[in-house]
């Protein structure tokens, strides 16, 4: 297909996979991979960001700004903490999602990978922190057991939540419990301290059960001074841009979310939105994908060059291959480790040693402060 019917084609999603929502634009109620979108092939995703599909515009090389830096190859400073998928189904569809999660995704870790990730956990000091991610991880089946098992190993354990999954039904009603009873340090998405900007991106009521989970949370400690229970919040753009400066977007939702829901929380990161599954469909079909990549490459900051999430970090996939991070993840970019690709090969001396994986998705993480599982980097 000529590159300009496909635009045409991505602009407008066929009805029965899509629905209106109150400012006229179309919303996917599916991933990518059950409406059997192109881009929901990674090899797609990696010659769009090339320039090789779709959109002809090209943008200077990643890795020729890591030279000029010194930074080329990319290489560790550690492994400190140890990323966890535990599946892509999800209960939300959201516009901006980089794992195209959903509840049509069946991909779950099952317990036999996660016991595999315990055994590397036990003989592994140096790995402080189990940061599990998804999809909504809570929906694995083994979610709660793999957390009490990395608990008792004394490992700092991070739980990306999407807020709705607690009160997604009653067998989640007593998360916030079970969370707290393990010392779990709670990170949840929430777009912004408004019902129409977080609907917007997250699907409508989204807002109103967020509120009730973040109270629910705040009722068991969460969020609280003196508790040691502590309550992130997650901020992503919700259309072509940066994030604004994280001190003040943190100062304006405790504000805002104090005063409106009497609602408390520890930190707020701003995460810069990464062009690549569905934020890269919607740059596409919206016509920003240009616009946006040149604020990207334009915004490269090499402070954050230097301290972006991959250089201590090891990202673990659904099916136990090992990734340099959850974005290179989702793009199926494996380690460039030949003999330890999988959670079952695990080395960690090889994987300190190791060549980070680039490409042009990279820039999202070097604009501007920077952008890290963390938030701001620089």
């Amino acid at each position: 297909m000529p590159k300009a019917n496909v635009l045409k084609a991505m602009a407008k999603p066929s009805v029965p996979t899509a629905q209106r929502t109150k400012n006229n634009k179309m919303k996917s109620t599916k991933s990518l991979k059950a409406r059997g979108e192109q881009l929901s092939d990674t090899m797609v995703q990696l010659r769009v960001l090339n320039g090789k599909e779709i959109v002809d515009s090209k943008f200077p090389q990643f890795g020729d700004k890591l030279k000029e830096e010194g930074l080329l190859p990319l290489k560790p400073t550690g492994i400190e903490i140890f990323q966890v998928n535990a599946g892509k189904m999800c209960n939300q569809v959201c516009t901006h999602c980089h794992v195209d999660a959903g509840p049509d995704r069946k991909e779950i870790m099952t317990k036999e990978t996660m016991q595999s990730c315990l055994d590397v956990l036990k003989v592994s000091p140096e790995i402080k922190i189990v940061d599990i991610t998804g999809g909504a991880p809570e929906m694995n089946p083994n979610f709660r057991w793999f957390v009490e098992e990395c608990f008792a190993l004394g490992k700092k354990v991070i739980d990306r939540c999407n807020l709705t999954i607690i009160r997604a039904n009653p067998k989640y009603y007593d998360l916030p419990e079970f969370l707290a009873k393990n010392e779990v340090e709670v990170v949840s998405s929430l777009p912004y301290f408004s019902k129409s900007r977080t609907d917007s991106q997250r699907g409508d009521g989204v807002f109103e059960k967020s509120i009730e989970a973040l109270k629910m949370l705040n009722e068991v400690g969460y969020g609280m001074e003196g508790s040691g229970l502590i309550l992130n919040l997650v901020y992503n753009p919700s259309g072509a841009f940066l994030p604004g400066s994280q001190a003040s977007l943190e100062a304006d939702f405790k504000r805002q979310l104090k005063r409106k829901y009497d609602i408390e929380f520890n930190s707020l990161f701003a995460i810069t939105n990464l062009p690549i599954s569905r934020f890269l469909e919607y740059l596409i079909s919206s016509g920003n994908y240009e616009e946006y990549m040149e604020k990207l490459v334009n915004a490269y900051n090499p402070s954050a060059a230097h301290n972006v999430m991959c250089r201590n970090t090891v990202s673990i996939g659904w099916d136990g291959y090992l990734y340099d991070c959850d974005f290179n993840q989702m793009l199926e970019l494996k380690v460039a480790t030949p003999k330890s690709q999988h959670i079952n090969d695990f080395d960690i001396e090889a994987l300190k040693k190791r060549n980070i994986i680039v490409n042009q998705h990279c820039y999202g993480c070097t604009a501007g402060a920077g952008s890290s599982c963390g938030g701001e980097i620089s």
